[in-house]
C-alpha cells in the first residue's frame, strides 16, 4: 500500500475527534475516527496512577480519588466520617461530603462542585484541592490531560527505566527492516502509564486506540512529526511497519503532531514472508515501538492494547 501522509498547518482538535482545515476532501475520504485517549492527571510531568479509581469528569469538571492527589502533591491526608482534610505547610483544605463550602485556611468558600461518594470511594474536586494547596492547574483538551505543577516531561533514566540487553528482542527483529543495526546496544521497554516521556529532543505524549472506516489502529501524540511505529509479536519473526496514514499539526500550546496508524498496512509483512498478515490484531503485539529515536537504542512500549 502506498503511504501517503496529509499534512495541516493548523487543526483544532476535541476530546475525542478532529476539525479538519487544507485538505478536507482527502481527509474526508477516509471517514471519522473513533476512540479518544484517557483522562489522565499529571503532577510535574509525571501521570498520577490512582489506586482503586480512576479520575472521571462531571458537568466539565474533573473529581479524582482524595487520597492519590494529595499524596502526589505532597500533602498529608485524613479522612474521617464525611470530613476530608488536606495539610500541606501553612495551607490547610477541609472539604465535607455532599456540601460545596469547604473550609481553605480557616475561611468558608464556596465550590462550583462538592466532594462524593463514587462507587464507595471518595472523590474530590481536582482543580480546587490543587490549586488552594498552591500549584497551577491547565486543562490538556487534545490529550484530555490536566496539568499539574510543572510541566518537564522526565526522560527514561529519571523515572528510573534501565536498558535492556538487545537479544531478547532480535528474534522479532526481521533484519531486512532496518530497525536495528551493529551500532544498536540497547533496548528500552516502558509502560503505558509511564507515558510522556522525552527522548532526546522529542516527547511521546500519548498512543490510543481508533477505530476508522471499521479498521483498527493507534492514534500517537508526539512533539514532532514520527516516521514509523512498528509491532513486535513473540509468536512471529519480524517486524510489522506502519507509516502514519494521517499526520496532523495541532495548533496548541504545545505545538505537537497527533498522528494515525492503521493495522491493515501490509508492505512490508509481505516483505518478511508473512502468509498470515490479514490475521494480525493489535492484540497480538508484545511490544509497540517507535522508530527514528534513537540510533543507539530501541524503544519499546509494553502493548496496552492486548
Amino acid at each position: 500500500m502506498k503511504r501517503w501522509i496529509v499534512l495541516l498547518l493548523c487543526g483544532v482538535i476535541g476530546v475525542s475527534m478532529v476539525q479538519w482545515e487544507g485538505n478536507v476532501e482527502a481527509a474526508a475520504d477516509l471517514g471519522p475516527v473513533i476512540g479518544s485517549p484517557q483522562l489522565a492527571v499529571l503532577v510535574d510531568g509525571r501521570k498520577v496512577k490512582f489506586q482503586g479509581g480512576d479520575p472521571v469528569m462531571e458537568n466539565n469538571r474533573v473529581q479524582v480519588p482524595l487520597r492519590g492527589i494529595g499524596e502526589a502533591l505532597g500533602a498529608k491526608v485524613d479522612f474521617s466520617d464525611k470530613t476530608v482534610t488536606y495539610l500541606k505547610g501553612e495551607k490547610s483544605i477541609v472539604l465535607t461530603l455532599g456540601s460545596k463550602v469547604a473550609v481553605v485556611d480557616g475561611q468558608n468558600v464556596t465550590m462550583d462542585t462538592a466532594a462524593k461518594a463514587v462507587k464507595g470511594r471518595t472523590y474530590v474536586p481536582l482543580r480546587f484541592v490543587s490549586e488552594n494547596l498552591g500549584e497551577s492547574v491547565s486543562w490538556d483538551q487534545v490529550g484530555n490531560w490536566v496539568w499539574i505543577g510543572s510541566k518537564e516531561i522526565p526522560t527514561p533514566e529519571e523515572i528510573g527505566i534501565k536498558p535492556q540487553e538487545l537479544d531478547k528482542f532480535k528474534k522479532m527483529i526481521d533484519p531486512i527492516s532496518g530497525l536495528y543495526n551493529d551500532g544498536q546496544e540497547d533496548a528500552y521497554v516502558f509502560n503505558y502509564d509511564q507515558l510522556p516521556l522525552k527522548v532526546g529532543d522529542r516527547v511521546i505524549y500519548d498512543i490510543w486506540k481508533i477505530r476508522q472506516n471499521g479498521i483498527d489502529g493507534l492514534r500517537v501524540r508526539y512533539s514532532a512529526a514520527f516516521s514509523r511505529i512498528y509491532y513486535l509479536s513473540s509468536d512471529t519473526q519480524g517486524a510489522r511497519i506502519r507509516g502514519p496514514i494521517e499526520a496532523m499539526r495541532i495548533n496548541d500550546s504545545y505545538q505537537t503532531y497527533i498522528e494515525n496508524y492503521r493495522i491493515d498496512q501490509r508492505r512490508d509483512d509481505v516483505s518478511i514472508n508473512d502468509k498470515n498478515y490479514a490475521q494480525f490484531t493489535i492484540k497480538k503485539a508484545d511490544y509497540i515501538g517507535f522508530s527514528g529515536l534513537s540510533r543507539k537504542s530501541l524503544f519499546l512500549l509494553e502493548n496496552p492494547f492486548k
